[in-house]
Protein backbone atom coordinates (compact mmCIF):
# COMPACT_ATOMS: atom_id res chain seq x y z
CA UNK A 1 0.00 0.00 0.00
CA UNK A 2 1.20 3.38 -1.17
CA UNK A 3 1.00 6.14 1.52
CA UNK A 4 0.48 9.95 0.56
CA UNK A 5 0.91 12.48 3.70
CA UNK A 6 -0.26 15.93 2.47
CA UNK A 7 1.52 18.98 5.30
CA UNK A 8 -1.23 21.57 7.13
CA UNK A 9 0.99 23.30 9.57
CA UNK A 10 -2.96 24.74 10.52
CA UNK A 11 -3.35 21.93 12.67
CA UNK A 12 -0.25 23.60 15.17
CA UNK A 13 -0.66 25.42 17.90
CA UNK A 14 1.35 28.38 18.52
CA UNK A 15 2.81 31.31 16.51
CA UNK A 16 3.77 30.92 13.04
CA UNK A 17 7.26 30.01 13.39
CA UNK A 18 5.41 27.06 15.87
CA UNK A 19 3.74 25.91 13.17
CA UNK A 20 6.38 25.18 11.00
CA UNK A 21 8.61 23.93 13.37
CA UNK A 22 5.77 21.56 14.17
CA UNK A 23 5.39 20.79 10.55
CA UNK A 24 8.93 19.97 9.75
CA UNK A 25 8.80 17.86 13.20
CA UNK A 26 5.55 16.09 11.97
CA UNK A 27 7.18 15.69 8.31
CA UNK A 28 10.46 13.99 9.40
CA UNK A 29 8.73 11.59 11.15
CA UNK A 30 6.87 10.43 8.24
CA UNK A 31 10.51 10.96 6.55
CA UNK A 32 11.98 8.21 8.73
CA UNK A 33 8.64 5.70 8.76
CA UNK A 34 9.79 5.98 4.34
CA UNK A 35 6.24 7.48 3.74
CA UNK A 36 5.87 7.59 -0.19
CA UNK A 37 5.22 11.13 -1.04
CA UNK A 38 4.69 14.27 1.03
CA UNK A 39 2.89 17.09 -0.50
CA UNK A 40 3.81 20.63 0.72
CA UNK A 41 0.27 22.28 0.41
CA UNK A 42 1.21 25.23 2.04
CA UNK A 43 -0.67 27.54 0.10
CA UNK A 44 -0.65 30.64 1.99
CA UNK A 45 3.23 31.06 2.37
CA UNK A 46 5.88 33.54 0.62
CA UNK A 47 7.79 31.79 -1.82
CA UNK A 48 10.95 32.15 0.13
CA UNK A 49 9.22 30.76 3.16
CA UNK A 50 7.94 27.76 1.03
CA UNK A 51 11.51 27.22 -0.33
CA UNK A 52 13.48 26.84 2.78
CA UNK A 53 10.59 24.55 4.16
CA UNK A 54 11.12 22.60 1.09
CA UNK A 55 15.14 22.51 1.52
CA UNK A 56 15.15 21.78 5.41
CA UNK A 57 12.77 18.41 4.09
CA UNK A 58 15.07 17.64 0.99
CA UNK A 59 17.57 18.11 3.49
CA UNK A 60 15.99 14.96 5.99
CA UNK A 61 15.36 13.20 2.70
CA UNK A 62 19.23 13.00 1.79
CA UNK A 63 20.67 12.58 5.78
CA UNK A 64 17.73 9.79 6.19
CA UNK A 65 17.98 8.14 2.77
CA UNK A 66 14.68 7.78 2.85
CA UNK A 67 12.51 6.55 -0.09
CA UNK A 68 10.47 9.38 0.04
CA UNK A 69 9.13 11.85 -2.46
CA UNK A 70 8.70 15.35 -1.99
CA UNK A 71 6.00 17.35 -3.99
CA UNK A 72 5.33 20.76 -3.98
CA UNK A 73 1.64 22.36 -4.40
CA UNK A 74 1.18 24.30 -7.75
CA UNK A 75 4.56 25.65 -7.34
CA UNK A 76 6.42 23.83 -10.48
CA UNK A 77 8.77 27.28 -9.48
CA UNK A 78 9.56 26.41 -5.94
CA UNK A 79 10.44 22.81 -6.77
CA UNK A 80 12.38 23.60 -9.73
CA UNK A 81 14.48 26.36 -7.48
CA UNK A 82 14.90 23.62 -4.52
CA UNK A 83 15.62 20.25 -6.99
CA UNK A 84 11.93 18.64 -5.02
CA UNK A 85 11.16 15.89 -6.81
CA UNK A 86 7.98 17.10 -8.12
CA UNK A 87 4.20 18.77 -8.51
CA UNK A 88 1.38 18.21 -7.33
CA UNK A 89 -1.60 20.01 -9.46
CA UNK A 90 -5.35 20.73 -8.79
CA UNK A 91 -7.95 20.35 -11.32
CA UNK A 92 -8.10 23.92 -11.82
CA UNK A 93 -8.32 24.95 -15.58
CA UNK A 94 -5.79 28.14 -14.48
CA UNK A 95 -3.06 24.80 -13.27
CA UNK A 96 -0.56 24.19 -15.87
CA UNK A 97 -0.74 20.74 -17.30
CA UNK A 98 1.38 17.90 -16.28
CA UNK A 99 3.52 18.11 -20.09
CA UNK A 100 4.24 22.06 -19.51
CA UNK A 101 5.45 21.20 -16.10
CA UNK A 102 7.73 18.52 -17.45
CA UNK A 103 9.17 21.09 -20.29
CA UNK A 104 9.82 23.10 -17.75
CA UNK A 105 11.86 21.17 -15.90
CA UNK A 106 13.60 19.41 -19.26
CA UNK A 107 14.42 23.46 -20.31
CA UNK A 108 16.09 23.75 -17.04
CA UNK A 109 18.16 20.54 -17.45
CA UNK A 110 16.49 18.83 -14.44
CA UNK A 111 15.14 15.02 -14.49
CA UNK A 112 11.76 14.22 -15.13
CA UNK A 113 9.52 15.46 -12.43
CA UNK A 114 6.68 13.05 -10.42
CA UNK A 115 3.43 14.93 -11.63
CA UNK A 116 0.11 13.81 -9.31
CA UNK A 117 -3.00 15.10 -9.76
CA UNK A 118 -6.43 15.99 -7.81
CA UNK A 119 -9.65 14.68 -9.52
CA UNK A 120 -13.13 14.58 -8.72
CA UNK A 121 -15.10 12.74 -11.32
CA UNK A 122 -14.24 10.23 -14.07
CA UNK A 123 -13.48 13.30 -16.55
CA UNK A 124 -10.83 14.75 -14.89
CA UNK A 125 -9.81 10.94 -14.38
CA UNK A 126 -9.63 10.48 -18.03
CA UNK A 127 -7.97 13.53 -18.75
CA UNK A 128 -4.98 12.83 -16.14
CA UNK A 129 -4.56 9.55 -18.01
CA UNK A 130 -3.89 11.35 -21.49
CA UNK A 131 -1.66 13.75 -19.95
CA UNK A 132 0.06 10.93 -18.35
CA UNK A 133 0.00 11.94 -14.71
CA UNK A 134 2.49 9.88 -12.34
CA UNK A 135 -0.39 9.23 -9.85
CA UNK A 136 -3.99 10.74 -8.92
CA UNK A 137 -5.97 11.59 -5.67
CA UNK A 138 -9.34 10.85 -6.39
CA UNK A 139 -11.69 13.26 -3.15
CA UNK A 140 -14.15 13.10 -1.01
CA UNK A 141 -14.10 9.39 -1.04
CA UNK A 142 -16.16 9.54 1.92
CA UNK A 143 -18.38 12.63 3.43
CA UNK A 144 -16.12 15.65 4.91
CA UNK A 145 -17.30 17.26 7.29
CA UNK A 146 -16.24 21.12 6.73
CA UNK A 147 -14.57 23.41 9.07
CA UNK A 148 -17.88 25.31 8.82
CA UNK A 149 -19.87 23.04 10.02
CA UNK A 150 -21.22 21.97 6.32
CA UNK A 151 -20.92 18.15 5.34
CA UNK A 152 -19.19 17.61 1.46
CA UNK A 153 -20.99 14.30 0.59
CA UNK A 154 -18.34 11.26 -0.49
CA UNK A 155 -18.38 9.79 -4.03
CA UNK A 156 -18.56 6.51 -2.58
CA UNK A 157 -16.18 2.80 -3.06
CA UNK A 158 -18.19 2.35 -6.52
CA UNK A 159 -17.08 5.68 -7.81
CA UNK A 160 -13.58 4.97 -6.93
CA UNK A 161 -13.68 1.85 -8.49
CA UNK A 162 -14.69 3.51 -11.36
CA UNK A 163 -11.69 6.02 -11.55
CA UNK A 164 -9.12 3.07 -10.80
CA UNK A 165 -10.70 1.18 -13.40
CA UNK A 166 -10.56 4.41 -15.90
CA UNK A 167 -7.17 5.32 -14.61
CA UNK A 168 -5.93 1.73 -16.24
CA UNK A 169 -2.05 1.47 -14.96
CA UNK A 170 -1.78 5.14 -13.43
CA UNK A 171 -2.09 4.43 -9.35
CA UNK A 172 -4.79 6.24 -7.58
CA UNK A 173 -4.79 7.24 -4.20
CA UNK A 174 -8.07 7.27 -1.98
CA UNK A 175 -8.67 11.12 -0.96
CA UNK A 176 -11.02 12.44 1.84
CA UNK A 177 -12.27 11.28 4.90
CA UNK A 178 -9.95 8.49 4.31
CA UNK A 179 -9.21 6.16 8.18
CA UNK A 180 -7.10 3.35 9.05
CA UNK A 181 -10.95 1.65 9.60
CA UNK A 182 -12.07 2.34 5.62
CA UNK A 183 -8.51 2.34 4.17
CA UNK A 184 -9.25 -1.86 3.49
CA UNK A 185 -12.02 -0.94 1.79
CA UNK A 186 -9.75 1.86 -0.19
CA UNK A 187 -7.63 -0.74 -1.49
CA UNK A 188 -10.32 -3.50 -2.10
CA UNK A 189 -11.88 -0.76 -4.77
CA UNK A 190 -8.73 -0.79 -6.30
CA UNK A 191 -6.54 2.16 -5.00
CA UNK A 192 -2.56 1.38 -4.68
CA UNK A 193 -2.71 3.54 -1.34
CA UNK A 194 -4.06 6.63 0.59
CA UNK A 195 -3.66 9.90 0.98
CA UNK A 196 -5.02 12.59 3.47
CA UNK A 197 -3.92 15.13 5.81
CA UNK A 198 -5.28 13.99 9.49
CA UNK A 199 -5.00 10.22 8.72
CA UNK A 200 -1.19 10.21 8.73
CA UNK A 201 -0.73 13.60 11.03
CA UNK A 202 0.00 12.20 14.77
CA UNK A 203 -2.47 15.17 16.36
Amino acid sequence: MLRYAITSRALYPGNEQEKQAALLHEASRWIDEGIDFIQLREKDLPAATLATLTRNLLENIALAASPTRLLINSRPDIALATGAHGVHLTASPNELSPTQIRDLFLSAGRPKPLITLSCHSLTEVHRARREQADAILYAPVFEKHLADGQNLPGQGLDQLRAACIAATSIPIFALGAVTLQNTPECLAAGAAGVAGIRLFHRS
